[in-house]
């Protein structure tokens, strides 16, 4: 019989394709006594939506093969569990990078030139004349970058920011100096970072020690004119301290690819700001880097499968 693979998220067709009939593709159930049962019989899981899969959901599939990530980002899977269980984990590092890195600069100019409550303003019954003072934004060209992670993301973000002619900051857990004489970054402290720069821009992974890391000291060191940017995971920005420095407009604006939970309740008083753009984790959603992300996770999952060596493997 075909080998059994659980996944969090019904797989689009093109994923399903690529699968073909190597396997047998079950969604996860509710239910945890349902759950409990395929997972006995699983071989391998697809992540798609970020579920938690750590030892002791692991410990439920004896006969599981390969842990396979739809994306870059594995905070959601205990790769430490993982490596003890000698369970391979794929993920798709690389291939998101640029979009990424568009979606990052595309939220930086959202929020500085107000694309958003102007498109609704235009939209409106109320836009019945031009006034040339009104809705007046901030720009872009000429002012500082302060990218917190640079990574790969951060270093093709770093790369757009030169064309618009800005001066670029970083902050890394370790200095990088060949990002630095590659790109022209100048490296700094966070608090330095913070004081200076007109746009903060969050692309660094979240681990326990980013969890947090934009909190009310941090924001509270941001100049009033300036504008964060997190296309990161939501758990790095303390949303409580955001909803403040938001509504007393200690900073000009923010804007969230990425939000914890995901995504916000309904009534949650972020959503009600007019200084704030939110978007659903769409950082890495265009046709073209979706297609690579799903060959690249499926090759991780049939070669899991396979017992053989993943193409990306990160434990």
């Amino acid at each position: 019989m075909p080998p059994l693979v659980i996944t969090d998220v019904a797989l689009t067709d093109e994923i399903m394709a690529m699968i073909g009939n190597t396997c047998t593709i079950v969604v996860w159930p509710s239910n945890p006594s349902e759950l409990a049962t395929i997972l006995a019989q699983a071989e391998g899981i697809f992540t798609y939506g970020h579920p938690q899969v750590d030892g002791p959901l692991m410990d439920l599939a004896p006969n599981l093969k390969v842990i396979s990530n739809f994306g870059v980002g594995v905070d959601h899977i205990d790769l430490a569990a993982a490596r003890e269980r000698g369970i391979p984990v794929g993920n798709t590092p690389g291939i998101l990078d640029g979009a990424t890195a568009d979606m990052t600069f595309a939220l930086l100019l959202a929020v500085a030139r107000n694309l958003v409550i102007g498109d609704r303003f235009a939209r409106s019954a109320d836009f019945t004349h031009y006034d040339p003072g009104f809705m007046l934004g901030y720009e872009v060209h000429g002012t500082t970058i302060g990218i917190i992670g640079m990574g790969n993301i951060g270093r093709q973000v770093a790369r757009r920011a030169h064309g618009f002619d800005m001066h670029v900051l970083y902050h890394n857990r370790r200095r990088d100096e060949a990002a630095e004489a590659d790109i022209g970054a100048h490296y700094t402290d966070l608090n330095e970072l913070l004081q200076t720069a007109d746009y903060v821009t969050l692309n660094m992974p979240l681990t326990p020690e980013t969890r947090g890391m934009i909190g009310r000291e941090q924001l509270a060191l941001m100049k009033p004119s300036a504008f964060l940017i997190n296309v990161a995971r939501g758990g790095v920005v303390d949303h409580d301290a955001l909803l403040n420095a938001l509504q007393q407009r200690q900073i000009a604006g923010a804007a969230l690819d990425v939000t914890e939970p995901e995504p916000l309740p309904r009534d949650h008083p972020l959503l009600a700001l007019d200084n704030l753009i939110i978007m659903p984790h769409l950082g890495s959603a265009t046709r073209q880097t979706r297609r690579a992300m799903a060959q690249r996770s499926v090759d991780n999952l049939l070669a899991g499968l396979a017992g053989l060596p993943l193409p990306n493997r990160i434990a």
